[in-house]
């Protein structure tokens, strides 16, 4: 691993755990979807949420986390 590829998964974690803080919901459902690879249906069941829920919470993590990571750059 690059010492910049690194850099990245750390600034990734870090926002991550700082989402976590501000939408505890929104932080599941990437982790769900990202790193466990659930789809939306899957991702729903194990939060006891509808699909639509974690269409907005998805959308708007991805979103926050973009903006994070911009910043941190």
């Amino acid at each position: 691993m690059t010492p910049e590829r690194a850099g990245e998964l750390v600034a990734f974690d870090e926002a991550l755990k700082e989402l976590e803080q501000l939408s505890p919901r929104q932080s599941r459902v990437v982790e769900l979807r990202y790193f466990g690879g659930l789809t939306v249906d899957e991702t729903a069941t194990v939060l006891k949420v509808s699909p639509e829920t974690v269409m907005r919470d998805w959308t708007m993590a991805k979103t926050w986390l973009h903006r994070a990571l911009s910043h941190s750059e």
